[in-house]
């Protein structure tokens, strides 16, 4: 037919809802421009078919996002069951043992991901693969990135545990999305089902998780056909991992009633905060950059990398603390309780977790960010006169908000961990990090949907690798995409946790 159910006009007239323009401009994120036309008229005859074809809806994806949450929480417990168990017996050895042991973890990784692979890099990053692959993830990412990142993280490797849980929850959700012949969007939706579910059994933050695995994809948007899908998979596996005997973090919530004036100086810590994810973002990719062109430098073996990497690390202890080793969670909790922490321990650990992930070796960035954030909270509450541990609180969740560009489910996780009370104030913070950080991201493979301010235009459906902003006056902005070389890309691309 060449007629629309409304004749030859459209429901709003010869004009789309949005007059001569589209809600993004003069551009959409999506090629098919056409006018807006009704595809089930059918409703407007039988308006009660539309109620129970989404109650079964409701049933399909409650069912999809609970089993994919039991898979997830299942997986991430076992992993993290393992990592506490090999942690107990390598961290009480004398600091001249751990030091030896960082290269031949290196080794280790290298020989990994190296010949695990088959000798070639495969883009398995959950980001890339969402965008790249419809969600269709290599199954052996289930077990080579979970044996390096427990032996990252056990020898003293500086880098996050979310990392391995997200690749195995998004591997098995798109494998379940093999067994039921899913559709590419659908297999997508059971991807972000996978890293929300592994998120929530990692943190014990089953909301913020919820919000993670769908903000994780792209800046400026969110799929909200996913969060009920989500939030079944997210609360599924944090039970899951509950039961399983894994400990969720828990802290003491800090009473802060809402002035103005701490409106204010959360405005003006959550842009430093933004300076600080700016830096730890802008440091991972140049020890990335640095290791690869020493590589092709000296033509050096590409499993020797991370162990050269290893070397550096081992150096670093001979005039540092070892505090900054692995997850470095001590560090961030005594910030969080307010007792304080070196005024340099959020360089300290950037500089450690860089060398750590530029060189090669497996593991996860969320957790750093919390670490680094809560430490430069602690420090920069000086300078406002606030309580240190709601400093450290504002810093490990609005570094996480910019560095990942997840402001959402940072806000959730601010109140899940904090309290209502605290959350308020933090949640301040990490949208003012949001947005001072720029179009930056430690997931290069982020799509920018919509830009962070209406001042920048921007090409939709541009990833960050290739996302560039000139100026060409205050207020008026105009992103573009840059052209990188083929070796910058792939450096871009090559490390993410996700």
């Amino acid at each position: 037919m060449d007629q629309t159910p409304f004749g030859d006009q459209t429901p709003f007239g010869d004009q789309t809802p949005f007059g001569d323009q589209t809600p993004f401009g003069d551009q959409t994120p999506y090629v098919n421009r056409t006018p807006y036309v009704n595809r089930t008229p059918y409703l407007d005859r039988a308006p009660y078919v539309e109620p129970l074809v989404m109650l079964l809806a409701l049933v399909r994806w409650g069912v999809l996002g609970g089993l994919t949450g039991v898979l997830a929480g299942a997986g991430s417990s076992v992993f993290l069951l393992a990592l506490s168990a090999l942690s107990a017996y390598v961290e009480p050895l004398p600091l001249g043992w751990r030091m030896a042991l960082l290269p031949l973890a290196g080794l280790v990784n290298g020989l990994l991901l190296y010949y695990g692979y088959g000798r070639r890099p495969l883009q398995d990053a959950v980001v890339s693969v969402f965008h790249r692959k419809s969600g269709r993830m290599p199954y052996r990412t289930a077990l080579i990135k979970p044996v390096a990142a427990l032996v990252t993280l056990s020898f003293g490797g500086s880098a996050g545990r979310e990392g391995p849980c997200v690749h195995i929850g998004a591997t098995l959700a798109s494998g379940l999305a093999e067994v039921f012949r899913l559709r590419p969007r659908d297999r997508q939706t059971l991807l972000m089902c996978g890293a929300s579910a592994a998120f929530a059994s990692v943190f014990g933050t089953p909301v913020s998780g919820a919000l993670y695995g769908i903000e994780l994809m792209t800046v400026g948007s969110l799929r909200m056909d996913a969060l009920f899908p989500a939030a079944v998979s997210a609360f599924t596996s944090y039970q899951v991992s509950r039961w399983c005997g894994v400990p969720s973090m828990s802290y003491p919530h800090e009473s802060a009633p809402w002035t103005v004036g701490l409106g204010l100086r959360m405005l003006v810590l959550g842009v430093l905060f933004g300076w600080v994810a700016w830096l730890f973002i802008e440091a991972n990719e140049r020890v990335r950059v640095w290791f690869d062109g020493l590589r092709r430098r000296f033509s050096i073996w590409p499993p020797a990398l991370p162990a050269l990497g290893g070397v550096v690390l081992a150096l670093l202890l001979l005039g540092l603390p070892a505090d900054f080793l692995g997850l470095s969670l001590p560090v961030m909790n005594q910030a969080l309780y307010g007792h304080g922490v070196a005024w340099v321990a959020f360089l300290w650990k950037t500089l450690f977790v860089a060398v750590t992930l530029g060189s090669g070796f497996y593991g996860g960035i969320a957790t750093p960010q919390l670490v680094v954030g809560a430490a430069a909270g602690s420090t920069l509450a000086h300078l406002e006169h606030l309580p240190l541990s709601l400093g450290a609180m504002a810093g490990a969740t609005a570094v996480m908000a910019a560095a990942s560009n997840t402001p959402l489910a940072a806000v959730a996780m601010g109140f899940e961990l904090f309290g209502s009370s605290a959350g308020a104030p933090v949640a301040l913070a990490c949208l003012a990090a949001y947005l001072a950080v720029g179009h930056r991201s430690v997931y290069p493979d982020q799509v920018v949907a919509c830009p962070k301010s209406p001042d920048v235009g921007a090409r939709f459906g541009v990833s960050l690798a290739g996302f560039g902003v000139s100026l060409a006056g205050f207020g008026v902005c105009r992103a573009r995409r840059r052209d990188l070389s083929e070796h910058e890309v792939n450096a871009k691309s090559s490390r993410s946790m996700e």
